[in-house]
């Protein structure tokens, strides 16, 4: 009877070590498909600026700058957007930053200023820059012929390479998984862009962010801007999902 005992209580202390192995494993891989708060911020604040709601965005770039974003970053997040929903966002964007930071000044808050961009000392020209950049993001070759719209319209082939992939994504103070984190934002909240987001959620995965993360977005999305947009970008999301499985089997 005894030996029953011993061999019950065996049996009971390996379940449950067990069980708090796999609770810990699960709870471990959650933190690590989670984003970071200073990228959550990032979103909800690409977002905002992208609707066009300042009241909101006001709240969320002072919740920013609290969870570690420099003045910098904050002002890059803002620029990079432009390119994704126009100068006067991108604008009103920057200057509600204004704002904020001189309500935090006015409290006795000193905001870090943080790093500014690297000068560039690649000597090829933009458009060679930014089509390996581009091929970088896509991990697909850029040499191949145009077509669709490149094809089309030539000039605009060239102010995506030019401007957006070589001026835009090549300054080092956000990372590409950063500027991406804001493009996404952006097409989701202004919507009517699925091709583009298409695009962009293929590259998120490219440079690092797992589907995990991104179905955390889409969840950002429904709490900030609405559910409307996070249903058309799960939707998204799905399909680009579903189609990375295919090829990988």
């Amino acid at each position: 009877m005894k030996s029953f005992n011993k061999k019950s209580v065996f049996a009971i202390l390996l379940t449950a070590v067990t069980t708090l192995f796999n609770v810990n494993a699960q709870a471990k891989s959650v933190i690590e498909e989670s984003f970071s708060p200073r990228q959550q911020s990032i979103i909800s604040i690409a977002a905002y600026t992208a609707k066009g709601d300042l009241s909101k965005l006001k709240t969320e770039l002072h919740a920013g700058l609290d969870k570690g974003l420099s003045i910098n970053d904050t002002k890059e997040v803002l620029v990079h957007l432009y390119a994704y929903s126009g100068f006067p966002r991108s604008i009103r964007g920057l200057q509600t930053l204004m704002e904020v930071l001189d309500e935090r000044k006015a409290k006795g808050i000193n905001d870090q200023w943080g790093a500014e961009a690297s000068p560039i000392q690649d000597e090829r020209s933009k458009y060679e820059r930014g089509r390996e950049i581009l091929g970088k993001l896509t991990g697909a070759a850029q040499d191949v012929a145009k077509t669709g719209y490149a094809a089309f319209s030539p000039e605009i082939d060239i102010f995506l390479k030019e401007h957006l992939f070589a001026d835009i994504f090549e300054r080092d103070i956000l990372s590409y998984s950063d500027r991406e984190l804001v493009t996404i934002s952006v097409l989701s909240s202004i919507g009517g862009v699925e091709p583009m987001l298409r695009s962009h959620l293929n590259i998120c995965l490219n440079v690092g962010i797992t589907p995990g993360q991104l179905q955390q977005f889409v969840t950002i999305i429904k709490s900030t801007i609405g559910k409307k947009e996070a249903k058309s970008a799960k939707s998204v999301l799905d399909e680009v999902l579903k189609n990375n499985t295919s090829q990988r089997t």
